[in-house]
């Protein structure tokens, strides 16, 4: 009879979670059979985790995962974030089979949440419309917004002037409606642009005391190239100076057809001080809704859009969403924009706790990380990690996802249409006075053919300001000038997001380069901007091919990304690139007048003391 520590040299090793007794096969001399190894385990990882995260998904102590990072040549410690490669690395090691999880990701790379997936017909049902309300600057907007809910939302504002975003719902008749108050068309186009279309009605209001106004006319033709049914309402009608058939010419004269005259545009006399005309005007609403048969699917996960965010000192980030399809509920994983979080509590626009939210239904929500921006897109998601690693790509890549959709510029313009990512020239069109908009507007309108046309959104007199750029970023169009100025505020924002200003002096010349434009025989034109001058006092030489010139700085500067001409006795000799330009051992980015520097070449070497080096850069000429 074997010994017990021959017994347990023959004992075979433990299964795991079994009690490792011998069977009498082992105990045989012959031994056992080899089982077939088993199929490696699939496991699905995100595109980013801790390590951590990974030891649970990978069932394997931390302690082991460290080990094969290390060996692996990767310090991490548990909390610090991996990525997919790393981490498919170490399961692969540990005997698992990988796959990426698909990135969800809710924003521009997403249709605009007007186009949300295909739904199941047996799941849509009527909702709320979403209005909103524009105009001009004291015409009664929050007013009349303020009789509706029979609230006193003006006295809150500072000077009884729209501040902030607003988002309200109110019931007529058995039927609920929900308003965005904003501070112009200004914040409703700056949705349109970050891809936020969010409004199905849009009520213009007009002083009937006052009548049409510039900013009127920009509210009008911010809601016409967002292509949204439009609801005059002609507010002050109680003034003794009001008249409402003045500003039903003025409509007209702005293409603005009302029912009354012909037209398809619904207009309804009201008073935000007395109530009169209210109840017409929630009819009609409710008619237009009615017409255009809005739906959604409340059974599905929230989408929407974010309205306002602040941070409020006691509850911290508190966000105004508008829930557009799907029910949002308490306790759900809400990723928005930059931002993500569980929802902590939800109130309505009176501050009362709800427990959900179905779609055309705003609520402030407490739970997200920060605060993100009007206009973000929202979404309900199952997994947080997923959410986590969705917002860190999202802040990795942010400028990568605010650029996504380049602007159109006149140079690209035939370049799009041939590939059929555009079909008409939006134009935005600001003169020096009034007669010069139809003959302009006229000679526009002419140019193109079936194919492509020219669309004037929005022509009016005065400078160019930040609403005209934003207007044109919104519908994909370009921003032309004539013989009238661009406020400094427009030309940052252009710059900012790559929209493209042209300003002419000449009328020929602007409708001559919208032609060419249309045609493809436009090219941009450049031009040299020298930066500066540097004399070449001493060289030295570093190895056998590479002189470095100690030069001094006479005027300007000189920039690492400068082209540089080398002059010898007044005649250029040659033209190079900087490969190094350095400031005693540091490289530097640019030195100024009066400093001495080091300036390599990539491929002129030939360079003698006393040699003088210009350095410019080529620009691009702005029709200003």
């Amino acid at each position: 009879m074997p010994t017990r520590s021959g017994y347990q040299q023959r004992r075979p090793a433990r299964r795991p979670g079994g009690r490792g007794r011998p069977t009498d096969a082992s105990r045989t001399a012959a031994p056992a059979p080899v089982a077939a190894p088993a199929a490696p385990q699939m496991v699905v990882l995100p595109s980013h985790l801790t390590v951590r995260e990974l030891s649970e998904l990978l069932a394997t102590p931390t302690v082991e995962v460290i080990k094969v990072l290390l060996k692996n040549g990767v310090f991490a410690n548990v909390n610090q974030t991996v990525d997919y490669e790393t981490a498919a690395v170490v399961a692969v090691d540990l005997g698992f089979e990988t796959e990426e999880a698909p990135r969800v990701l809710v924003g521009p790379e997403t249709a605009t949440p007007k186009r949300f997936k295909e739904e199941d017909g047996a799941h849509m049902r009527h909702r709320p419309p979403v209005v909103t309300i524009m105009g001009h600057v004291d015409h009664g907007k929050t007013s009349l917004l303020d009789k509706i809910r029979s609230t006193n939302v003006t006295e809150r504002e500072a000077g009884g002037i729209t501040q902030h975003i607003g988002a309200y719902q109110v019931q007529t008749d058995g039927h609920r409606i929900t308003f965005l108050d904003t501070p112009g068309h200004e914040a409703f186009t700056a949705m349109r642009a970050r891809g936020a279309h969010v409004t199905d009605i849009a009520i213009i209001v007009v002083a009937a005391d006052d009548g049409i106004m510039p900013q009127t006319v920009e509210a009008i033709n911010h809601a016409k190239a967002a292509a949204v049914p439009i609801i005059v309402a002609i507010n002050k009608i109680d003034r003794p100076d009001s008249n409402q058939d003045r500003v039903k010419r003025q409509l007209s004269e702005n293409n603005v057809l009302i029912e009354e005259w012909g037209g398809d545009t619904v207009c309804v006399a009201v008073s935000a001080k007395t109530g009169d005309g209210i109840p017409d005007l929630l009819e009609h609403i409710l008619l237009v809704a009615e017409v255009e048969d809005l739906k959604a699917n409340p059974a599905r996960r929230a989408e929407g859009m974010v309205i306002e965010a602040q941070l409020d000192p006691q509850r911290g980030p508190v966000s105004t969403l508008l829930v557009q399809t799907g029910t949002l509920r308490l306790a759900d994983i809400v990723i928005a924009g930059s931002t993500y979080g569980r929802v902590r509590a939800m109130y309505d626009e009176h501050g009362h706790q709800v427990k959900r939210a179905e779609p055309a239904t705003p609520v402030k929500v407490l739970g997200l990380s920060g605060m993100p921006q009007p206009g973000d897109l929202f979404s309900v998601m199952t997994d947080e990690r997923l959410a986590r690693t969705t917002v860190e790509d999202r802040q990795r890549n942010a400028q990568r996802e605010i650029h996504q959709v380049k602007a159109v510029t006149l140079e690209d313009l035939f370049e799009r249409i041939q590939s059929g990512q555009v079909k008409e020239l939006n134009v935005v069109l600001k003169t020096d006075v009034q007669g010069s908009i139809d003959p302009i507007r006229s000679s526009l309108l002419q140019l193109g053919d079936e194919n492509l046309r020219v669309k004037v959104l929005h022509a009016a007199p005065g400078g160019i300001t930040e609403s005209d750029v934003m207007l044109a970023l919104a519908s994909n169009g370009i921003v032309l000038g004539f013989s009238t100025r661009v406020e400094p505020g427009a030309r940052r924002l252009a710059d900012v997001e790559g929209a493209e200003i042209r300003n002419y002096d000449v009328i020929y010349h602007l409708i001559e380069d919208v032609e060419k434009a249309l045609k493809g025989l436009l090219e941009p034109t450049f031009v040299e901007v020298v930066e500066g001058h540097a004399e070449v006092r001493q060289l030295f030489k570093i190895g056998r091919k590479v002189i470095v010139a100690g030069c001094g700085v006479t005027d300007g500067k000189i920039s690492r990304s400068s082209v540089i001409r080398v002059f010898r006795n007044k005649k250029q000799i040659a033209e190079d690139k900087i490969a190094n330009l350095k400031r005693f051992k540091d490289e530097v980015r640019d030195v100024a007048t009066g400093f001495e520097c080091g300036i390599t070449l990539e491929n002129f070497m030939d360079i003698q003391e006393g040699d003088m080096m210009e350095a410019y850069r080529k620009e691009r000429v702005v029709v200003d």
